[in-house]
């Protein structure tokens, strides 16, 4: 992984790196540089063109009840509860490492260098807090940085859902593109992100400030 630190990151840096193919937590940004290995694409949706299908619009029909705010990240008990058993929840069914997370590391990772970009979508039921959604938000769309739900929960398919909010989102705010992150695809973690139709993927791999080559 190549990695940047930058304190105070300004909105502009901060959409010109993604479009770059970095990714943000905290203060920290960083992409794969394996020499041997181009596997880790990045992958944008195309939120403009994007059209629901019925899976998506019987998934949104079973949140009618759910309700989101939109706010400035935090940190709070129910977070690190929420987070602690989505990990335990994700080992069994995917085989996931836990990687226990105190409230210094959580902060360090989803609260710090938000800067006026960063914020956190959550997600309740019956005013019960059953989802977090990192994102930025960008010139020209919104970057998901890290989503986790609780558990108990599942049979909402909140992960679905969040990313067709953010597709609703974008649309609401005249932003074309939804920066998904890495798409691997022999990866069941990370090859989900091909449903996701329009989409483009980054071609190249640009340094300080060349151009960014996106392409169906």
């Amino acid at each position: 992984m190549q990695y940047k630190y930058i304190e105070n990151c300004p909105s502009f840096l901060n959409d010109t790196l993604v479009k770059e193919g970095w990714r943000r937590f905290g203060n920290y940004y960083s992409r794969p540089q394996c020499s041997t290995c181009k596997e880790c694409k990045s992958l944008r949706i195309d939120a403009k063109n994007y059209h629901f299908s019925k899976n998506a619009k019987r998934t949104i029909k079973k949140n009618a009840n759910t309700v989101f705010t939109i706010q400035k990240p935090t940190i709070t008990n129910e977070h690190l509860d929420i987070y602690e058993r989505y990990h335990r929840y994700m080992q069994k069914k995917r085989g996931w490492k836990i990687y226990e997370i105190k409230p210094k590391s959580y902060h360090e990772l989803y609260v710090a260098g938000a800067q006026k970009f960063g914020k956190e979508i959550l997600y309740y039921i019956d005013d019960r807090l059953v989802a977090v959604d990192l994102v930025d938000f960008l010139d020209d769309g919104i970057s998901s940085i890290y989503f986790f739900y609780d558990p108990d929960f599942a049979e909402y398919s909140l992960g679905r859902y969040s990313i067709y909010m953010q597709i609703k989102l974008a649309t609401n705010f005249n932003l074309r593109w939804i920066y998904l992150g890495y798409y691997v695809k022999d990866c069941p973690s990370l090859n989900y992100k091909e449903r996701y139709k329009p989409f483009e993927i980054l071609q190249n791999n640009p340094d300080n400030f060349e151009e960014a080559i996106w392409m169906e």
